[in-house]
């Protein structure tokens, strides 16, 4: 009599990984403020300012980008580790600049005073930085108040109210000028991080590249445009390692499997705690970032590495009690991913899941749903087969033998020979004895679904 047990020696094979590797991006939004200040020393927001960015390290202006009614600016992507001059220019107001913005910088200010409207070449901006030519207020951390009268005049008295203004001013540029020293030395320490993790990663040294990718998480913790890259890349290469380790414990037989679990379940654990914070951390994003479409690619990337995590911790039996928990990780991906291919092979990893948690019943279900789409998907077929034969020997419910006899048959009129299941005569071994035990006939061609939504 078939069972559960019979079942699952048909699972017992090498683990072959599903989805995608992270893209590794190294790129992170820019934002700041132009204000503008008056000879009094106070200041104000300069809302439609245009802000040009220009290399620094060479030729080279990106799209540029215009202040809102607060004076705000933001830039997306722009590339970790190089070096910007950003330019303010707008009606009223004398050119500003802003040099050595770095990817990440969310505090970067650039004063202004009033002016003729003037806006600046490259040629020009890169004449102004050298200082060769002045043209612009240019602030590195500093705000270069318009040039003097030649003539010595004498200083009016600032008022006591003035007076406070200007401190308060100078306090804000301190502040902004430590956020943005800070940012720039995090900056560093993440794209050598990337860099050095992603090398090892390309040399397999996964242990290297798990190590790198922790250094960059410890300078750079919470930070939207830069962080959930470094935890999708660890939970990439923890998902890896943890299967490549199980795949060489089964090999070596023995003990080696039993020794090397606790490990590779601690991996995987890590992995999906690791997706499952770049996730949160993606919801903090402020909508309409221009930086959505990076945010959207990142969270696809956690979104697989995590329902990875808690299919390959079933598949393998590191832990078998996450059921919640991996139901909600395919949920979620399954909801966002387009592409019907993988989609198909994320309702089959899913439905597979199921099966390590005996939930047979609930697996054929998820099952049915990809046959609902292809018919004629070979794994589902499978899996929809050998489940209903499992429910129908543990519920009594002898319709689903024949159900189970229907998919099996056209499994095996369809599935190729090198299939796995063809290969050892799983399939055949498991119609045939559903004929001689249950007295059922598969029909010629298999079983049909209606396509449903």
């Amino acid at each position: 009599m078939l069972s559960k047990k019979y079942f699952a020696s048909f699972t017992a094979i090498a683990l072959l990984l599903i989805g995608s590797v992270a893209a590794f991006a190294q790129s992170a939004p820019v934002r700041g403020k132009v204000e503008l200040k008056k000879a009094d020393g106070t200041t104000e927001p300069v809302a439609g300012a245009k802000i040009d960015v220009y290399k620094m390290d060479g030729k080279g202006k990106l799209p540029s980008a215009k202040t809102n009614k607060k004076g705000e600016f933001a830039f997306a992507g722009l590339t970790v580790g190089q070096k910007f001059v950003l330019v303010a220019s707008g009606e009223k107001i004398s050119p500003g600049m802003q040099p050595n913005v770095q990817a990440g910088m969310e505090s970067v200010l650039i004063t202004v005073s009033e002016g003729d409207g003037k806006t600046l070449t490259e040629d020009e901006v890169k004449a102004s930085l050298s200082g060769s030519a002045p043209a612009a207020n240019t602030n590195a951390g500093t705000t270069t108040a318009p040039a003097a009268n030649t003539q010595q005049a004498e200083q009016p008295k600032m008022s006591e109210e003035d007076k406070k203004a200007q401190a308060e001013y100078e306090k804000k540029k301190a502040e902004v000028e430590n956020n943005n020293k800070k940012i720039t030395e995090a900056n560093e320490v993440v794209k050598r991080a990337l860099d050095e993790g992603n090398k090892a990663f390309d040399a397999k040294n996964y242990d290297m590249a798990v190590s790198k990718y922790d250094e960059g998480l410890t300078a750079m913790p919470d930070f939207v445009g830069a962080t959930p890259v470094l935890l999708n890349n660890k939970a990439t290469v923890l998902v890896i390692r943890a299967t490549e380790n199980y795949n060489k414990a089964v090999k070596a037989g023995g003990d080696a499997r039993a020794t090397a679990m606790p490990s590779i379940k601690k991996d995987y654990e890590d992995a999906a705690a690791a997706a499952d914070k770049s996730l949160e951390l993606l919801k903090t994003a402020p909508a309409g970032d221009p930086n959505q479409k990076l945010y959207d690619s990142q969270k696809l990337v956690a979104l697989v590495q995590r329902k990875e995590a808690y299919r390959l911790m079933s598949k393998t039996g590191a832990d078998r009690s996450k059921g919640k928990e991996a139901t909600v990780a395919f949920q979620e991906y399954l909801a966002v991913e387009t592409d019907p291919k993988k989609k198909a092979d994320g309702q089959i990893g899913y439905a597979e899941a199921l099966q390590d948690a005996n939930e047979f019943e609930q697996a054929a279900a998820e099952y049915e749903k990809v046959l609902a789409q292809d018919p004629n998907n070979v794994e589902a077929l499978a899996g929809a087969g050998l489940s209903l034969v499992t429910v129908g020997y543990t519920s009594g419910d002898k319709t689903k033998f024949q159900q189970a006899a229907n998919y099996l048959q056209k499994f095996d009129e369809l599935a190729p020979a090198t299939h796995r299941y063809k290969a050892d005569g799983s399939i055949k071994a498991t119609i045939e004895t559903l004929k001689k035990e249950q007295n059922v006939t598969p029909q010629k061609g298999g079983a049909t679904k209606k396509k449903t939504d």
